[in-house]
């Protein structure tokens, strides 16, 4: 299959598939928000689906340590081919015994980017998002996340720093900064109130990755993907499937978008 087109995530230097791949469906089935249960994929499945993305050139995988077995998962079966994709994780969240927990303290944030880069047998992450729980000024404001963050940054063991939030406040606040790299927000036609955000982001020169853009599956990809891409400063759409067909589809879509004329 022919490369995917390239897309600039902001100032990081890093550039993505359209399509990015979310892992949250390989490692948690718990306290699910989408609208039909599902099974995990056992351990040989996995890595035929995770070896398939990245075969399909979808070149993004988004993961997160709330994602319950998901970056040891990704660890095992794709360390080999770690220079082949972009890799981003988040801090601040954990799913444990059916139990999620956050934690943005200095500590709990140099603990957890440890964890991440044990469990995804890797030595850099290229992206970390502060996870937030929707309190998303009070962790900016509190500053130890975002301080633990430009030090590993610094350090080497982060590429670039990221803010996952849910408000539009919070993340203006986090461009503001100064210290963000790139944002997830969930955009969508049902919900378009991260406009401002975009916005903002392209003139900053901040990256963006969509989170839902499906709307939890209320939305058609023929027309939720091309939205989305069109975007400010949207780089890629990460999202969660544990069929391959769909998301090669989702990446032909994604191909056709980014070819049209004035994308």
């Amino acid at each position: 299959m022919d490369a995917a087109p390239r897309r600039s995530l902001g100032r990081t230097g890093l550039t993505v598939s359209p399509v990015g791949f979310g892992a949250f469906k390989i490692g948690r089935n718990e306290g699910i928000k989408y609208a039909e249960g599902y099974d995990l994929p056992d351990e040989e499945a996995c890595g035929r689906l995770l070896h398939a993305v990245l075969d399909l050139g979808i070149d993004l995988v988004d993961t997160a340590p709330a994602y319950g077995l998901s970056e040891a998962r990704i660890g095992r079966h794709l360390a080999g081919r770690r220079d082949e994709f972009v890799l981003s994780t988040k801090a601040g969240e954990t799913f444990e015994n059916g139990v999620g927990r956050h934690d943005f303290s200095a500590s709990g944030i140099d603990a957890s980017i440890d964890r991440s880069l044990d469990r995804l047998r890797t030595d850099r992450l290229d992206v970390v998002f502060v996870h937030s729980d929707g309190r998303d000024q009070a962790i900016i404001e509190a500053g130890e996340a975002l301080d633990v963050l430009v030090r590993r940054r610094d350090r080497g063991d982060v590429r670039a720093i990221g803010f996952s939030g849910k408000t539009v406040d919070g993340h203006l606040a986090a461009i503001a900064t100064g210290l963000i790299d790139c944002l997830m927000v969930e955009y969508h036609e049902l919900d378009p109130s991260q406009r401002p955000v975009l916005e903002a982001a392209e003139d900053a020169g901040v990256g963006v990755l969509v989170k839902k853009g499906l709307a939890s599956g209320r939305l058609a990809a023929e027309a939720a993907i091309p939205f989305c891409l069109a975007g400010p400063a949207v780089a890629s759409v990460v999202i969660g499937s544990l069929r391959i067909e769909n998301l090669g589809r989702n990446l032909e879509i994604a191909r056709a978008a980014t070819a049209a004329p004035g994308r």
